[in-house]
């Protein structure tokens, strides 16, 4: 008998439960209900009286200037941009080599034809593979339209008005404020990953029920061996994981969501789940109850999502290699329609594969112990080292 037998049993029962059906479609229900609230939150700050939430670290992004009139200088926030004063070569050569973010480059009459009533041509060069430049060129966009505004409302209320017109800004890229890359990007990837964290209950269900049913030992006097009942339990799992996560792709793509490369995002939140199932299934392996694999699963999973999320905002931040080590992370850019180089789908396929393998390992050790599946359970201290020294002990 191949594990293959057993996947079919454990999917074609989920499928048929109502117990899963009912979870099944309340998890699309409040994924509904978290598109609308997500739409509306990010309107609201996008409108004019929305919601401030622009970064406020000291030096956050570094932009190098050339301005002699100052006009554009002497107005642009200290807190969010850390402005360096710079000729224009050397500025140039600061953006090329990764020093500073952006360079910004004024002419030096540019006082005087906005007073003349004359456009400025000023000429703004981003590092793009930096996340930051985004937050520089927002930064640009809006000093120049309040120094366009104050004019107009000044030239407006003079004795002898005369027209005037806006900065014209000629910009090599363009981008969301960090704030706003934060909320869309970030929370629509986490929403893209929340059905790999929903489905934890099914495999204690599987493997911690075996045990509370009392049906472990005819599963394991099958003709099967204590892998492949692992592995057909989980790979149960994945697919049913597979088909809420292609269920939850559409609905954000009829509901206005632009994803770029849907296929390649559903192939990666798909292989992310085998080595969180993997885990989850480790833990189920050594629970002796459901109330024990709960609390087990709720503390691992703490870990599992900051090692997702914390290298997404490593990378939104600082543009880190190591923070694709993070399947999220991959998977944002894939959506955001970046191009990734082949190493940095080769750190993430690399995690995924070292996870998996050692999650899988040692769920399948641990249900191979008769001491931890019949018991008296052995302490983690123990399972430890049997582990580590590859020890087999059967009590």
């Amino acid at each position: 008998m191949k594990f293959t037998t057993i996947t079919k049993w454990e999917f074609k029962s989920t499928l048929k439960s109502k117990k899963f059906m009912m979870i099944f479609f309340l998890q699309l229900s409040v994924l509904l209900l978290m598109i609308v609230i997500f739409n509306s939150f990010v309107t609201n700050i996008e409108s004019e009286k929305g919601i401030a939430i622009t970064p406020s670290l000291n030096g956050f992004a570094s932009m190098n200037i050339q301005d002699q009139s100052g006009i554009i200088s002497k107005n642009l926030n200290p807190d969010i941009i850390n402005i360096i004063p710079s000729n224009y070569n050397t500025s140039l050569n600061n953006v090329a080599i990764g020093k500073t973010t952006g360079f910004l480059y004024v002419p030096g009459n540019a006082a005087q034809d906005i007073q003349n009533g004359q456009a400025v041509n000023m000429i703004v060069y981003l590092d793009v593979s930096d996340p930051k430049q985004s937050v520089v060129m927002d930064e640009v966009n809006s000093t120049a339209k309040l120094i366009a505004d104050s004019y107009s409302s000044s030239l407006t209320s003079s004795a002898a008005p005369q027209n005037t017109t806006l900065p014209n800004i000629n910009q090599q890229t363009t981008g969301e404020s960090l704030p706003l890359q934060i909320i869309k990007k970030v929370m629509l990837v986490i929403l893209l990953f929340l059905p790999l964290l929903l489905f934890g209950n099914m495999v204690i269900d599987s493997i911690v029920g075996e045990k509370e049913r009392k049906t472990a030992e005819i599963l394991i006097a099958m003709p099967i061996s204590h892998a492949n009942i692992i592995i057909g339990k989980s790979i149960a799992v994945v697919l049913t994981i597979s088909l809420q996560i292609a269920m939850w792709l559409i609905i954000l793509l009829i509901a206005g969501f632009n994803i770029s490369n849907p296929l390649l995002v559903f192939i990666f939140i798909f292989l992310s789940s085998i080595p969180i199932i993997g885990i989850t299934s480790a833990v189920a392996a050594y629970s002796k109850n459901y109330k024990e694999a709960g609390i087990g699963l709720s503390i691992v999973y703490i870990g599992i999502v900051g090692f997702l999320i914390v290298p997404v905002l490593l990378y939104i931040t600082r543009g880190s290699y190591i923070s694709n080590i993070s399947p999220m992370t991959i998977v944002m850019r894939l959506f955001s329609g970046e191009s990734i180089a082949l190493g940095d789908y080769a750190l993430t396929l690399i995690s995924i594969a070292i996870v998996s393998i050692i999650s899988y390992w040692i769920a399948i050790k641990l249900f191979e112990r008769d001491d931890i599946v019949f018991g008296p359970r052995p302490g983690i201290l123990r399972l430890l080292f049997d582990l580590i020294t590859f020890k087999k002990l059967y009590k």
